[in-house]
Parts: structure tokens; C-alpha cells; sequence
């Protein structure tokens, strides 16, 4: 079994991600915010265990996983952690 690696979360992805919550609360409703919190946790615990398990961003160095159609996470991986780096909206013109 591999070792869980430590999730840091970067000052830019928790901010993106509370604003994702906190739209989707207040445009959908609470169940649809918990079901992305549920997405988002277990694709942390599958990135502790494997670092690499999503593709190479446009960004050197770091890392895309696909949320939903509409959210992606950006992350870096280092000797000691994983870094969130920000959430961001497939549909926007973005640098990752």
C-alpha cells in the first residue's frame, strides 16, 4: 500500500474552492455542494496515495485532475506534499 502523501491547500485554492461551494449553494442547493465537496475528498485521498494519478497541466510542473465538466484542480507535487494550487472553470480562459 502506498504512503499517504500530505495535502497542503494553497491561501488561491481555498478561496476558489469556498467560492465553488458557496455558488453552487446559493445557484443549485446544498446537496449538489455536498456532492462536490464528496468529489473533491475522494480525489484527495486517491492523490495522497497516488501523486501522479492525473495528467500534466499546460503549466510546468504541475498537475489537472477533471472535478466535474465544469471544475478542474491544479496541484503540485514536491518531495514532501502535495500543493493545491487553485479551482478553476473548464469554460474560462485560464493558463492550466
Amino acid at each position: 500500500m502506498p504512503k499517504d502523501t500530505p495535502v497542503i491547500w494553497s491561501p488561491l485554492a481555498e478561496e476558489t474552492y469556498l467560492s465553488i461551494l458557496e455558488y453552487l449553494i446559493n445557484n443549485w442547493s446544498l446537496t449538489v455542494a455536498q456532492k462536490f465537496d464528496k468529489k473533491v475528498e475522494v480525489l484527495l485521498n486517491k492523490l495522497s496515495k497516488h501523486t501522479r494519478l492525473c495528467p500534466k497541466s499546460k503549466q510546468k510542473l504541475l498537475r489537472k485532475c477533471v472535478i466535474t465538466h465544469q471544475t478542474s484542480l491544479i496541484y503540485r507535487v514536491t518531495d514532501s506534499c502535495i500543493e493545491l494550487i487553485i479551482f478553476i472553470d473548464n469554460r474560462s480562459m485560464h493558463k492550466y
